[in-house]
């Protein structure tokens, strides 16, 4: 072969040569180019996160701290949160709440337990269709949810059990126990805890247990009967938060001296009951946290990090020795 056919090959293969690369280099940086945009929307996928909480009671204190402590995690994630619940609390309306959060394909629900069949099956249906559900403040036990955040509720009843134990010495004594509902499980637990403790004492006698229906004007009344029934308790407890403040009106309207109320949350007039000396002490649980904590472990989850079944948080006493607010009262 002459050389100048040499040398015009030669040109040929590296005309061709100089093609591919180039248009592998185009193709490379157009491919860069589309697959940015994904990079960033991986990156950033929890931007686009949509969880919503149902809570109990749209305008209850305890659920809009919990709402504030959710709000804090989702704006530290990058999470949209959506807070909707009843405007009184209705059973029906949260299960009907939790089907349009499932129907509109929510990236995870935040939800209080019921104690429901009906309301299980939903949640597993949310499960099924890969939302995560989490609950709060009162578990679903026989439900797939993922976790469930708040209060040790049996662990919250031994401490008030104990809390009694310590206020009697152990001497004979009766006691009458307000919850708020006997369908709900955190208050069964609370109780079982209650008893655990209380029945290890012989002397010591729980007469009657009653259900405040979650309301005050219940409560008072409940304990109001219980008072009238057995002039013989002095000892007075409420499981739920309304419960404290309810038995107080009512040992206001029996003529009956030296009674002792264990009640439960931080309500504002449970803690300026304490201050006057008319709640011996209450139970505290962290809503803010619940909530906060909440929000955390739907993020850990999206990560792929696995959840533990159950995710506590604390309970502390509030009593005068406790309480910021004194009044100058000398209790007896």
């Amino acid at each position: 072969m002459s050389n100048r056919k040499w040398n015009m090959s030669i040109v040929v293969l590296f005309v061709i040569f100089a093609t591919l690369m180039l248009s592998f280099l185009f193709s490379t940086l157009r491919i860069r180019e589309l697959i940015q945009p994904l990079k960033s929307i991986f990156k950033n996928d929890s931007l686009t996160r949509h969880i919503v909480l149902i809570s109990q009671e749209l305008d209850n204190p305890y659920w809009r701290s919990i709402e504030q402590g959710a709000r804090e995690a989702s704006q530290k994630y990058g999470i949209t949160l959506e807070y909707i619940g009843p405007f009184r609390i209705n059973p029906n309306e949260q299960m009907i709440l939790l089907e349009k959060a499932i129907a509109s394909k929510a990236d995870a629900v935040l939800i209080q337990g019921i104690n429901d069949p009906i309301y299980r099956s939903l949640i597993d249906k949310a499960m099924d269709q890969g939302i995560p559900v989490i609950t709060l403040d009162t578990d679903e036990p026989g439900s797939r949810r993922l976790s469930y955040v708040g209060t040790d509720n049996f662990e919250a009843g031994k401490r008030m059990g104990n809390l009694v134990v310590q206020a009697t010495g152990t001497q004979a004594s009766h006691i009458g126990v307000l919850m708020g509902n006997e369908l709900s499980f955190n208050q069964q637990q609370r109780l079982q805890g209650f008893r655990y403790v209380i029945d290890q004492y012989k002397d010591l006698t729980i007469v009657e247990v009653r259900s405040s229906n979650i309301s005050r004007l219940q409560a008072a009344e409940q304990a109001e009967d219980i008072l009238s029934n057995h002039p013989e308790v002095r000892y007075m407890v409420g499981l739920s938060s309304l419960d404290g403040l309810g038995i107080l009106e009512a040992v206001q309207r029996v003529p009956l001296q030296d009674n002792h109320i264990f009640a439960f949350d931080d309500l504002d007039e449970t803690k300026a009951a304490i201050a006057q000396c008319q709640i011996e002490s209450t139970l505290v649980q962290q809503p803010i946290r619940m909530g906060y904590d909440a929000i955390s472990l739907v993020h850990e989850y999206f990560q792929g990090n696995i959840l533990q079944n159950q995710h506590f948080t604390a309970i502390t006493v509030l009593d005068r020795s406790t309480s910021d607010v004194k009044d100058g009262v000398r209790c007896p």
